[in-house]
């Protein structure tokens, strides 16, 4: 480095860090296809686990690291909502409810299916040139709250997937399901 340089000028610094527009696509779509993938590989791996060790997997799909928690099915369909609702409403699409009706490791096994197809069918320009600039959460109610789709995204749709996938996960471990963080992160 020459004398005269300024390292700093070529660095780019926090502020200008800041001020750059993060690609939603690519920040959401991917991230939530590696880890269904890997929520789908860590829910047979519980499933042959209980198959093997002869009790109902059934008891495992309702299993709750607390009695106020919700059980392993249920944060399997939550980790799915969020999955598909935060890419489609970014890109303005309509978000349609699932039934919530699994009772079985086959039947979340196509849900989580039907979820990666809906959001491998997206584009990036559908989430990155959207027209959507704000998401309202539980509009006309006492909690409602306005968020920008980077918000609504990053901050919101995001922490709320990780919180359902992670805990399926972590009710696997709790049940003896022999699992580990390679199996949590699945492939990259």
């Amino acid at each position: 480095m020459d004398a005269g340089s300024n390292p700093a000028s070529s660095t780019i610094t926090l502020k200008q860090l800041k001020n750059k527009s993060m690609p939603l696509y690519s920040s959401t779509v991917p991230v939530f296809k590696q880890m269904l993938l890997a929520l789908s590989d860590v829910l047979k791996k519980g499933e042959e686990q209980a198959q093997l060790r002869k009790f109902d997997p059934a008891a495992l799909l309702q299993s709750r690291l607390f009695p106020d928690m919700l059980p392993l099915v249920r944060q399997v369909q939550i980790a799915c909502d969020f999955a598909k609702s935060v890419p489609l409403r970014i890109a303005g699409l309509e978000v349609t409810a699932y039934e919530d009706t699994e009772q079985s490791f086959s039947e979340l096994q196509l849900r989580i299916s039907k979820t990666l197809t809906l959001i491998e069918a997206l584009s990036p320009g559908q989430l990155d040139a959207s027209a959507v600039k704000e998401i309202v959460l539980r509009p006309g109610t006492p909690k409602e709250k306005k968020l920008s789709v980077e918000d609504y995204a990053l901050k919101y749709g995001m922490p709320q997937f990780f919180f359902h996938v992670t805990t399926a996960y972590n009710l696997l471990r709790h049940n003896g399901i022999e699992i580990g963080k390679k199996d949590f992160m699945g492939s990259y």
